[in-house]
């Protein structure tokens, strides 16, 4: 028979303990620029300790703008009108304004005076957002001369397009949840199709395609027949291959393809809401008098202080209750962290760059061809700190330096070996490849193959499947389709 037994054991042992300041520390040295601003802004919002330091910040900009010449007169203050005192507690004042009126009201000059109308446009009716396609083909739908029944189906396609513009579903699943008949489902995605833009509600590009030539009265012409049974030939700018299938000369092919070429193949893009992302550096590098000098983009980012009403509360020098000193000792704990680890994460930013541009010294000087391989361990190792930092550090934070604006990672790169031992990054091979491409013969196109041959006659150990890979990252095609158009 066994027993149970309850035991006290003591046991010495070392541990990482994740603290709510440490958590923060790591959050913020992880954090864009912009992230980081955001959230300084919050937390001077919920921390009453935390105040933004307005001194400093216009001493930088009278130092800026501090005049050299000591012969410049100064400038009179201009004198201030008052304004009478607000009396916010007379409320029937204030009700017996005509707001309607009030913000319709348009400031004039002694120059000129706009025609008073009593259909003038209220400020708030300019108000503009940019229509997505979804809201542009609505409204469209709004103005047919539908019944409500379709209408709803007709809602339903608009919410099964894409970004292109193309339709995802088929005719059966339009049937099965919307519960239609079949001559309706066809009737709304007919009605969808012929709606602005062109070639919107196609399940493909050939049918996209098909759509606008129709559109341009051209469904039975020469254009819409390539498009339907030769478009393979057309990928491949195979036009003399077209010519002979279709029995056709090639002055009328290569007026077809133009009218072709002329169509846009996803005319939902031009109907897309994305915003531009605007890409801020949080540090740059400058060349003064052939050395390298790191600055930190500290512009936009409020410099924190303790509020000094709140200190002499802690030195009771302002009567408080206990509980409300407990609270501002809390606070104040927090502040100070805070400070101190957007302190620290500038000190890191800053290490990391200065490893970065000690490794990549030759990038800065002379361009992606002659960026070295590099992983985070090599920076890591080299000032000292963990890996798992470097990447935080490295991650949506941004240089700028004379050969461009890149992002941190970005000088983190694979290395391809060279056949006499030595190696190079992964970049500047890709780099190559484009300046080989754009170098070559169109009318002879190089393949992979010869591409990877190139490189072996330069000593770099580089697979035809590799060579593809690279080719695709930065976006060029295969041979065969940047082969130039065979007309004979």
């Amino acid at each position: 028979m066994s027993f149970l037994e309850l035991r006290q054991q003591l046991k010495l042992t070392q541990q990482l303990v994740m603290t709510p300041q440490l958590q923060q520390a790591i959050k913020l040295l992880q954090l864009s620029r912009l992230e980081l601003v955001d959230t300084v802004q919050q937390e001077i919002e919920e921390n009453p300790l935390l105040e933004e330091d307005m001194i400093s910040a216009s001493q930088d900009s009278d130092s800026d703008s501090t005049r050299s010449s000591k012969g410049e007169e100064e400038i009179p203050p201009v004198p201030v009108e008052r304004t009478n005192e607000v009396n916010m507690d007379n409320q029937s004042s204030l009700s017996e304004i005509n707001w309607t009126d009030y913000v319709n009201e348009y400031e004039s000059s002694s120059s000129f005076k706009a025609q008073e109308s009593s259909e003038q446009t209220s400020r708030f009716d300019i108000l503009s957002k940019k229509p997505d396609l979804r809201g542009h083909l609505q409204w469209q739908l709004s103005l047919s001369d539908v019944t409500p029944e379709d209408f709803e189906v007709g809602l339903f396609v608009l919410g099964n397009l894409n970004g292109d513009g193309f339709l995802e579903i088929s005719e059966e699943e339009l049937i099965s949840e919307t519960g239609c008949t079949p001559e309706i489902a066809q009737k709304m995605i007919g009605v969808i199709q012929d709606m602005d833009p062109a070639g919107v509600g196609a399940r493909n590009v050939k049918e996209s395609i098909l759509l606008q030539l129709k559109r341009l009265h051209l469904g039975d012409s020469l254009p819409s027949r390539i498009v339907q049974d030769h478009l393979h030939l057309l990928e491949t700018k195979n036009y003399a291959a077209i010519a002979k299938a279709m029995k056709e000369s090639m002055p009328n092919v290569t007026t077809a393809v133009k009218i072709i070429i002329s169509l846009d193949p996803h005319p939902g893009r031009a109907y897309s809401d994305e915003e531009p992302h605007y890409i801020i550096p949080d540090v740059s590098i400058q060349k003064v008098d052939n050395e390298y000098v790191i600055l930190l983009n500290d512009e936009g980012l409020p410099r924190l202080k303790i509020s000094s009403y709140y200190k002499e509360i802690l030195k009771n020098k302002i009567a408080a209750p206990d509980s409300t000193k407990e609270y501002i000792q809390e606070k104040l704990k927090s502040a100070a962290w805070l400070i101190k680890s957007i302190q620290q994460r500038q000190r890191t930013i800053y290490k990391v760059v200065e490893s970065i541009l000690k490794f990549q010294l030759e990038f800065f000087e002379n361009g992606v061809a002659y960026l070295k391989p590099m992983v985070l361990r090599d920076v890591a190792e080299d000032i000292s700190m963990h890996e798992s930092t470097i990447s935080r550090v490295t991650t949506n934070k941004f240089v700028h330096s004379p050969q461009g604006t890149f992002e941190l990672k970005y000088f983190f790169t694979s290395a391809i070996e060279r056949s006499d031992g030595d190696s190079l990054s992964s970049e500047s091979i890709r780099q190559r490849i484009r300046q080989i491409i754009q170098c070559e013969d169109p009318d002879k196109p190089l393949s992979d193959k010869a591409l990877s041959e190139i490189f072996q006659k330069d000593n770099i150990k580089l697979a035809r499947r590799t060579v593809a890979k690279y080719r695709e990252q930065i976006g060029i095609l295969s041979s065969k389709y940047r082969k130039r158009a065979r007309t004979s």
